[in-house]
């Protein structure tokens, strides 16, 4: 593999992790957003029971998650891959 090949691999790596950050601001974001237009309404059941349940904060927190882990393996396999050359 070639020097550049490296490089693209591991600036992969990066945008994945930038991706996973990104994703777990917003849903912290949307989830607070949430609960603070919930919080301001006379029956706040719905936000102190948290049912229903809803999904949108949680799985972009997830995804983030995920994307981060991906992205970590990737700039380790790439910078191992460099580092063995």
């Amino acid at each position: 593999m070639s020097q550049t090949d490296f490089i693209i691999v591991m600036v992969l790596g990066g945008v994945f992790i930038l991706l996973g950050i990104g994703a777990l601001l917003w849903g912290k974001k949307e989830e607070k957003g949430y609960y603070n237009a919930i919080s301001s309404h006379i029956d706040v059941r719905e936000y102190m029971q948290h049912t229903p349940e809803r999904p949108e904060p949680g799985g972009l927190k997830i995804g983030g998650i995920i994307s981060i882990i991906i992205g970590l393996f990737i700039l380790i396999l790439g910078t191992s891959f460099h580092l063995c050359q």
